[in-house]
């Protein structure tokens, strides 16, 4: 007997979707109101049972994302953007009592197949699964903007809908999924011409509630509830044969291994020292010119030792020369199962664009790796609040700070700052910095660094929210346990609860590329 494929299928949505859902946002909702990739990684990250996708004959042509949140929260006056986070799902409470739907749309050229009616099964099993009271969301008025002359007031529309003068296509499909209006929520998407920004406060009570047993779902019940990470302090100095750089590297991989870290940590331009090679002084722009030629090599090294030592390496950073001729700071990350990622520095310090010529980059994308989503920032960038925030909302836990500074007031200034990311955040950061000094490299004379892995300040946490330092200026490597579950749980009931504390209603981080 044989069988064909399905066309039509619903399936749980990917991070390797992320792009294609992007786009069947854009072409649905046009340039500059849509999704972006990160927050469709953000809304994944955060809770990726309530992310779904209609693929057909294997294209992406429906997406649905849902979200937890309080009953308290969602029954209140609100706009979409102020309860989904800005888009991320970064709002997603493991014990809310509320599934809410922020998303359901579909491909204009798919819309005969009923993707709708399958998206609101699926969420409704979920929402049973789960245990919970519910699932509310904001529901389009479509044909309000036509009728808003006799119907100045959308409470007045929607009665008129549910009283069956005319038929709204938005509204009638809801009420026959059997959700019941709770009111009007005013300025919920003001984008939305044709509500007039308006949405009808929807919900559906789930019938098997009183019986359910409440399944409590976090981003990371299929990760280690531990991640032990090391942060190398790497010590600068001159030598005979790249080599050299090599194995020195390689040394710290093998110790961060052994003491079965899943991550190790290098610091920004820490490929610098192979300009000691150099028989000559360089000049800054010469310099920056050769060490750029050392790329290929580097992420072959990096690469083969992440895979072999079964370790994910957040390799420092190193300048890279682009397809247009900028150089940029970028910092690569080598996942122990072979895959590279990189994310550029985006704020050059003033003395990297006067010595070096290094242009800013672009974007902050979180990574995936095996034990949950990270990100990087380098050096400087972990001085800017708004980067920081982008990766937490995409769903990262960990922050990883390569940094490269020369005295003590400048490591402060970075130490200070990744203190204050990882309070503000709830989340872990690392730094890792460079000691020792390269008298024949331009900019790179001396180096002042106290490495350390960084928590929130609260009960779960070190008392000083240090899990490891190192001694200044000494080259070494320290280790510390990151608990998963003590973050997710600071977040939903510590003494304070930034993430969950925010303002949506007055401010929110908007990212343009």
């Amino acid at each position: 007997m044989t069988a064909e494929k399905p066309k039509l299928i619903i399936r749980v949505a990917e991070l390797e979707d992320a792009r294609k859902i992007a786009a069947l946002s854009r072409k649905i909702y046009g340039k500059g109101e849509g999704y972006s990739a990160e927050e469709v990684r953000g809304q994944i990250n955060n809770f990726v049972d309530g992310q779904l996708v209609a693929e057909y004959e294997g294209k992406i042509v429906g997406h649905c994302a849902t979200f937890q949140i309080s009953e308290k929260t969602a029954r209140a006056a609100h706009s979409w953007s102020e309860i989904t986070g800005g888009g991320f799902a970064a709002r997603h409470d493991p014990a809310g009592e509320i599934l809410y739907g922020m998303e359901v749309s579909v491909d204009p050229d798919y819309r005969r197949l009923r993707i709708g009616l399958r998206f609101y099964k699926v969420r409704r099993e979920l929402c049973q699964h789960l245990g919970l009271k519910g699932i509310i969301f904001g529901g389009r008025l479509p044909g309000y903007a036509r009728r808003k002359r006799k119907y100045p007031d959308p409470a007045d529309y929607l009665a008129a809908v549910i009283d069956k003068q005319f038929r709204d296509p938005v509204i009638n499909f809801q009420l026959n999924q059997g959700f019941v209006p709770l009111g009007i929520l005013k300025d919920y998407m003001p984008s939305d011409k044709p509500s007039g920004g308006n949405a009808v406060h929807m919900f559906w009570e789930n019938p098997l509630a009183a019986e359910a047993k409440f399944v409590t779902q976090t981003p990371h019940d299929r990760l280690p509830q531990s991640v032990r990470v090391a942060t190398v302090q790497f010590q600068m100095r001159k030598i005979a044969a790249q080599s050299e750089f090599e194995e020195q590297v390689e040394y710290f991989v093998d110790v961060a291994a052994d003491y079965g870290a899943d991550f190790v940590t290098f610091p920004e331009l820490f490929t610098l020292q192979l300009l000691s090679l150099e028989s000559e002084k360089l000049d800054p722009a010469q310099a920056i010119e050769k060490i750029a030629e050392y790329t290929d090599r580097f992420k072959e090294v990096m690469e083969k030792l992440a895979v072999s030592y079964h370790i994910n390496i957040i390799g420092g950073s190193h300048p890279t020369r682009m397809e247009n001729g900028d150089i940029r700071n970028i910092s690569y990350v080598f996942l122990r199962n072979g895959a590279i990622y990189t994310q550029d520095k985006l704020h050059p310090t003033p003395s990297e664009v006067r010595w070096w010529n290094i242009k800013g980059g672009y974007g902050a994308e979180a990574i995936p790796t095996d034990c949950g989503p990270i990100g990087v920032m380098i050096c400087y960038d972990s001085e800017f609040p708004e980067m920081a925030r982008h990766l937490v909302d995409q769903g990262a836990m960990i922050l990883f700070v390569p940094f490269c500074t020369d005295e003590r007031r400048g490591y402060l200034r970075v130490r200070y700052c990744c203190q204050a990311r990882a309070v503000e955040n709830q989340c872990y950061v690392v730094m890792s910095g460079v000691v020792g000094n390269l008298p024949n490299v331009e900019n790179m004379d001396i180096h002042y660094a106290e490495s350390a892995i960084l928590t929130p300040s609260d009960f779960p946490f070190a008392r000083d929210g240090v899990a490891a330092d190192t001694a200044p200026n000494t080259e070494t490597i320290a280790l510390a346990d990151l608990s998963m579950t003590s973050l997710l749980t600071s977040r939903q009931s510590g003494a304070v609860q930034n993430l969950k504390d925010r303002r949506f209603d007055l401010y929110r981080v908007l990212w343009k590329g």
